[in-house]
């Protein structure tokens, strides 16, 4: 297995220290092996998509306005 570091905020690093029980290793392990999934079927998706850039835009403003208007009504 390699070793990646990373680099985290002081305030993030005092957070986590507050969790001693945890694998904080482990838990970005499989945040990365989740985010690459992720990845793999968007990129999987978009290769078989037939939509074009131009309408993916148009449909996801559609969408995020129709949330836009569920959130506004359940207030």
């Amino acid at each position: 297995m390699t070793t990646m570091t990373l680099a985290i905020s002081a305030e993030l690093k005092e957070k986590l220290e507050g969790f001693p029980e945890i694998n904080w290793s482990e838990v970005a392990r499989q945040a990365f092996v989740q985010k690459v999934k992720d990845l793999e079927f968007l990129k999987q998706f978009k290769a078989e998509s037939k939509m074009t850039e131009e309408e993916a835009l148009r449909l996801g403003r559609e969408v995020r306005k129709g949330i836009s208007k569920r959130v506004r009504n359940e207030e």
